[in-house]
């Protein structure tokens, strides 16, 4: 992507109902030190979507302090077909925390969705499954993967290792043949109603927030 298209991109949501604009303007009074701070960001303002502990801060800090609170675990997205839903699934995982993203498949992917989260997160690409299960088992991380399958364990009862990666489909197919291949095992998400499945970037919500509830310090001494 170039430098044009970073710049086109949305720095925040719209927000209809709420401010024209969010964020601080330029920063009054005499100026902080501290080489997390962007000179430019203090004398324009800070418009981004950021929680107000980042406020001014560069991206590199930012994401310099993140990684030394990540969560244990990884979010894996099948990427064969361009799905739209990758970049909610991106941007879910920087507000839980992830470690790591990992993107299997085509390298490209739209971006439109992860609402700019994406230069927070880190993210790898794998050309198959094959090559993401090995990079994982390597590291002591396990592969599970969400689709509602014979044999899935529901979620819902399900013990989450604390090291995991969590492997999503595409839209619509769910995991591919060599994906249910490689998992170290599948869960599902109960449904009661009429349809089949549901959306993959609610279920990537769901899915992390599970291991959040398991594992994550809920003590509040940082929450964004």
């Amino acid at each position: 992507m170039s430098v044009q298209d970073e710049e086109r991109r949305a720095p925040y949501d719209p927000m209809p109902h709420g401010p024209e604009e969010v964020g601080v303007g330029p920063w009054v009074g005499e100026r902080p030190t501290g080489d997390q701070y962007d000179e430019r960001l203090l004398t324009e303002g800070d418009r981004r979507n950021v929680v107000d502990r980042y406020r001014y801060w560069r991206v590199d800090a930012i994401v310099a302090d993140l990684d030394t609170r990540r969560h244990g675990f990884h979010v894996a997205i099948e990427n064969w077909q361009h799905d739209f839903n990758i970049g909610t699934i991106v941007r879910t995982a920087n507000a839980f925390l992830a470690r790591e993203v990992h993107i299997v498949g085509n390298r490209r992917w739209n971006r439109r969705g992860a609402m700019v989260t994406d230069r927070y997160q880190h993210i790898r690409h794998h050309p198959d499954v094959a090559a993401l299960a090995e990079h994982l088992h390597a590291r002591g991380v396990s592969l599970l993967g969400i689709d509602n399958l014979p044999g899935s364990e529901p979620i819902e009862t399900l013990r989450l290792p604390e090291a995991v990666c969590l492997l999503f489909g595409q839209e619509g197919p769910g995991l591919s043949a060599a994906a249910r291949e490689a998992c170290d095992g599948t869960f599902s998400i109960a449904q009661f109603g009429s349809t089949r499945s549901i959306n993959a970037s609610a279920a990537a919500a769901i899915a992390m927030h599970t291991w959040v509830r398991q594992h994550a310090d809920l003590s509040g001494s940082w929450r964004g």
